[in-house]
Parts: structure tokens; C-alpha cells; sequence
């Protein structure tokens, strides 16, 4: 290529892209002024770039590793690291080597090269300050005197270090208490003397926060750089403020990047999965942790079923899918999680125990379908597993009847014990049914004093037969009245029907028992009649 052709290369203005964090994080980049030792790149914002990162450019095959030499809010320079070792000098020793230089020549290409470098130095927004070997300023920029309002004629007496310091005292720069400015100077100078490359944030009474940065040059001086990052910091503030409420937070929280790495882990789930610290600094995958928790026991998930559990996780993760999963505990409790999209294409999941609210819905469907005068089902929890049994006999064509049990002269036993034992006799009957009935049959009471017994399974022989038992079993079975140490004699009329295909519902059924019923109680109670399609015969217990 020749000469020509590869000026027009470099001046071309061309994309490309910051590639760091094991090839995981990606940052578009405009290229400006390629040399073939380094280059200047345009971003959006240089905060959270680090010094080194691999550089793609547009049109050229391979990333080229580089180190940054000087950074802007919006532009950073950098050096190709495989130039490093051909050109070692770096702009910091430039910087010193071109001063000590013009200590040595009023006038010549050493002079001219620092003039120059002087003038590019006091046009830059960041702060500069060049100290020798003794700490006493050889250089200070524009951006730095107005930074901290330094006169010019200070700053260009080469003034000790300590005594820019005790300027921003008199200037009331410092958000420190007066009575703590010498050991807070102190332990500024001892700082950038250990030639500790650690940035500073310098907070200002202002509000404002400067980031000062101490690069040591080989003649033992150092480079002082100072850039505004209130913005970042205010933000980091915040961040660490967020942190620390989410860490005080009974709900669990957990932050996953896009690639489903966690990003953030508070103390509550930490605690809830047992996670070991190494895991959380680490920022361990999601497929690891969920796993890692279901292998300890932290859920309560068999071990047969554990790759299915956690395959169902990372899909929700990777849906962003929002509905609220209950997963037990080892413990006992209840855990409620739910995902939540973010914006930035990562995912929030929230661990909130629901074990009381869980059991309270529990209790109240437990009211809400259960009678509570005897524990048997109320009439409309009957009709939803009776409109589920109809179901299945219509599927299957199996046998089902249906019986209807009414606690005869009940009226009676109120007026002459009282209501407590009309009561007391209701459930009575109840848990007599109850003993009489299989576990797959279904009883109810529908009425004051009346129940109602579906039977799946259970042809109108079969029901009768149990009807049977049941009326003997009241009849030989009276009610207890301790109060007046005397037995209540108690009996029942029960109808009986059984469920036909050519029926509508259910309900049909219970209305053919029910019409048996009353006529059994037409013939004077205490029996049972039993009904079909076709006729109705009416059966007296004692024949």
C-alpha cells in the first residue's frame, strides 16, 4: 500500500467496537486519527470502559488489544499493546522528559515540542498537574486552576503540592471539617508519594465530585489528572443506596444480566438458598444457583425431578414471563417468585414467603365449601363435585344414584329440647352419613335438616342397600342429652334415585329423590322409598 493510500486510511473517519469482560460486554465506538501505534476513539460515555480491551475495526480482520492512554467524558486514546514494547515511552514520561529537557535548552526542538504540549495540555477539559521529584508543581493547565479558582500567578510560581492543597482551604473547596484539613492533606500527599495508581473521588463543598488519578514518572514526579464525575458518582450514590435498601429488604431480589449472570443478590435470598459468598462476588449464572439450591435442599423439589424444575426456571427467565410461581421450601414455607422484564434486556426475580397467605386461602375454601354447623359439604360445593362426577358418568356410562336423607319430626325436637339440640341432632345424623359412606362418595347438607349422598359407582340395588343400613343405624343410634340425662330417639325418611343417560343434569336425579322422599314422608315417615324413570315404589323399613 502506498504512502498515499494509507494517509486517505487513517483520516477516514470509521466504526468499530470496545469488546472486553470475556467477549460479554460490546460498546460502539467511532474511530478517529489511526496511527499505526494507536488512536483516538469516539463514545458515548467512557464510564465503566477499563484501561485494557480488545478493539474490532470495521473492514479489518482480528481485535487489536489496547491499553488507554488519556480519557474524556466522550473520547479516550489508546495504544495498541503490541506497540507497547517497540515504543515504551508513554505520554506521561513524554510530558516529564519534554520538561526536563527545557530546563536544558531555551530554545531548539525541545522547547518547541513542550510549547506545543503545553498548548494541548491547557485546551483539554481534564485537570492536569505536573510535580517533580520534590512534589512542586511544574505545570499546571487551565482546566485545573479553574477547577479549584487558582490564580494564575500561584499557578505559575511552581508552588508545592501541600500548598494547593491549603489554597483549596482558603477557597473553602473541600466538603471536610476545617479541624481535619491537615491530616486530610497528609493523607493526600502520602497517597500520591506511594505512587498508588488508585483513583480519588475529591468531594467539593460545591456538590461537585472530581475523580483525581496519580500516574508516577520515571524521574520520580508524578502526573496529577482531575476529571468532573459527579454524574457517575451521584449515580453509584444512588446505586449503593438502592443496594443497601434491597439488602435490608424481607423480600428476596435477585438482578440478572441479559446473559441470565446475576448481577445483584440481596441478603434475604442469600439466606433463603444458603448461597456461599464466593458464588455472589463471582456473579455466578442462574442455571448455577437454581441448581446449586435445589441440590442442598433449599427447594423442596425430589431429586428425580430436579433437571425438570430447573429447565423450567431458565425458561421463565428467558421469557421474562411474569406470572408468580409458589415453590416450597425445605423448611415449610411457601415461596411466591416472579420474573420481571427489565429495559436493559436483563431480569428481576422477587422471592416473597406467602405460607400464611397460602394457608389462609386454604382455610377460607375450606369455609366457603364446608358447612359449619356439621363439617360435611355445603350445597354449593355438592353441586360443583356433583357437576363433575355427572361428568365422568356420562363419559364412562357408569352407575351413580343418589340419596336424600331428611331427619324425621324435626320440628319436634326443637320445641321439646330446644334449638342447641335440634342442632346437636343435625350433626348427629351428619356424622352417622359420614360413617356410612365410602371415601369416594359425596355428601352434603342441603337443607335445615336434610342431607343429600351421591354415589358413584353404585347402581339403585347397591344404593338401597346402603340406604338401608343407614336407616337402621339412626334408628338404633339416639341422641345423647347429657343436660337431662335422656336419649332422643332420632329417625330418617330417605329417597333414592338413580342417574339415567337421558337425563339433563345432575339435578334431574336429585329431583326424582327428592319427589321418593316426599313420598315417603307421605306414608309416615321413617322409610325409605326408592324411585326410577319408569316407576316409583315406595319401601317401609320394616317389610
Amino acid at each position: 500500500m502506498d504512502e498515499r493510500r494509507r494517509g486517505q486510511r487513517y483520516r477516514s473517519l470509521r466504526s468499530g467496537k470496545i469488546v472486553f469482560n470475556f467477549k460479554r460486554s460490546v460498546i460502539d465506538c467511532l474511530i478517529r486519527n489511526v496511527s499505526e501505534t494507536g488512536v483516538c476513539l469516539q463514545v458515548n460515555g467512557t464510564a465503566g470502559i477499563p484501561n485494557t480491551f480488545d478493539l474490532l475495526i470495521d473492514g479489518e480482520e482480528g481485535a487489536k488489544p489496547c491499553r488507554i492512554v488519556w480519557r474524556t467524558d466522550s473520547r479516550i486514546g489508546i495504544e495498541f499493546r503490541d506497540q507497547i514494547n517497540a515504543n515504551p515511552r508513554r505520554p506521561a514520561a513524554l510530558v516529564q522528559d519534554a520538561a526536563a529537557e527545557s530546563q536544558h535548552a531555551g530554545s531548539g526542538p525541545f522547547r518547541g515540542e513542550m510549547i506545543a504540549l503545553r498548548a494541548a495540555l491547557d485546551v483539554v477539559p481534564i485537570g492536569i498537574v505536573l510535580l517533580d521529584g520534590d512534589m512542586r508543581a511544574r505545570f499546571i493547565n487551565r482546566a485545573f486552576r479553574k477547577m479549584w479558582r487558582l490564580p494564575d500567578a500561584m499557578a505559575e510560581s511552581n508552588p508545592p503540592f501541600t500548598a494547593l492543597m491549603y489554597h483549596g482551604r482558603d477557597t473553602r473547596a473541600y466538603a471536610i471539617p476545617s479541624g481535619d484539613l491537615d491530616a486530610y492533606v497528609a493523607a493526600r500527599v502520602a497517597h500520591i508519594k506511594s505512587g498508588d495508581p488508585r483513583p480519588l473521588d475529591l468531594r467539593l463543598t460545591s456538590g461537585e465530585v472530581i475523580r483525581m488519578q496519580a500516574t508516577e514518572l520515571p524521574n520520580g514526579g508524578r502526573l496529577l489528572s482531575y476529571t468532573y464525575v459527579t454524574d457517575i458518582v451521584s449515580h453509584a450514590d444512588e446505586l449503593e443506596r438502592l443496594r443497601a435498601a434491597l439488602d435490608n429488604s424481607k423480600q428476596g431480589v435477585v438482578l440478572l444480566d441479559p446473559m441470565l449472570n446475576v448481577e445483584f443478590m440481596n441478603r434475604a435470598v442469600r439466606e433463603l438458598w444458603g448461597v456461599p459468598d464466593e458464588m455472589v462476588e463471582r456473579k455466578a449464572p442462574f442455571i448455577e444457583l437454581v441448581t446449586d439450591a435445589c441440590r442442598t435442599g433449599a427447594f423442596k423439589v425430589p431429586a428425580e425431578d430436579i433437571a425438570k424444575f430447573v429447565a423450567s426456571r431458565i425458561a421463565i427467565a428467558r421469557a421474562g414471563e411474569p406470572t408468580p410461581t409458589d415453590i416450597p421450601h425445605r423448611d415449610g414455607r411457601i415461596i411466591r417468585v416472579q420474573c420481571s422484564a427489565l429495559p436493559n434486556g436483563g431480569r428481576m426475580f422477587t422471592y416473597a414467603e406467602v405460607t400464611d397467605l397460602i394457608d389462609r386461602a386454604d382455610q377460607f375454601e375450606e369455609l366457603a365449601a364446608i358447612d359449619g354447623l356439621t363439617g360435611v359439604y355445603n350445597r354449593r360445593q355438592f353441586n360443583a363435585l356433583a357437576q363433575a362426577e355427572w361428568g365422568r358418568f356420562q363419559r364412562y356410562h357408569r352407575s351413580l344414584s343418589v340419596l336424600l336423607i331428611d331427619i324425621d319430626r324435626f320440628k319436634d325436637v326443637n320445641d321439646r329440647h330446644g334449638h342447641d339440640a335440634g342442632d346437636r341432632a343435625i350433626a348427629h345424623v351428619a356424622q352417622l352419613c359420614r360413617q356410612a359412606k365410602r371415601s369416594t362418595d359425596i355428601l352434603a347438607r342441603v337443607g335445615g335438616d336434610e342431607f343429600i349422598l351421591l354415589l358413584p359407582e353404585t347402581n339403585i340395588v347397591q344404593a338401597r342397600l346402603v340406604a338401608e343400613r343407614l336407616h337402621e343405624t339412626v334408628l338404633q343410634t339416639p341422641l345423647r342429652d347429657e343436660d337431662r340425662r335422656e336419649s332422643i330417639p332420632l329417625t330418617v325418611s330417605i329417597g333414592i334415585a338413580e342417574a339415567k343417560l337421558s337425563m339433563p343434569n345432575h339435578e334431574a336425579a336429585i329431583k326424582l329423590a327428592d319427589e321418593a322422599l316426599y313420598r315417603a314422608k307421605a306414608k309416615g315417615r321413617d322409610c325409605i322409598a326408592v324411585a326410577d324413570a319408569a316407576s316409583t315404589a315406595v319401601h317401609h323399613a320394616a317389610e
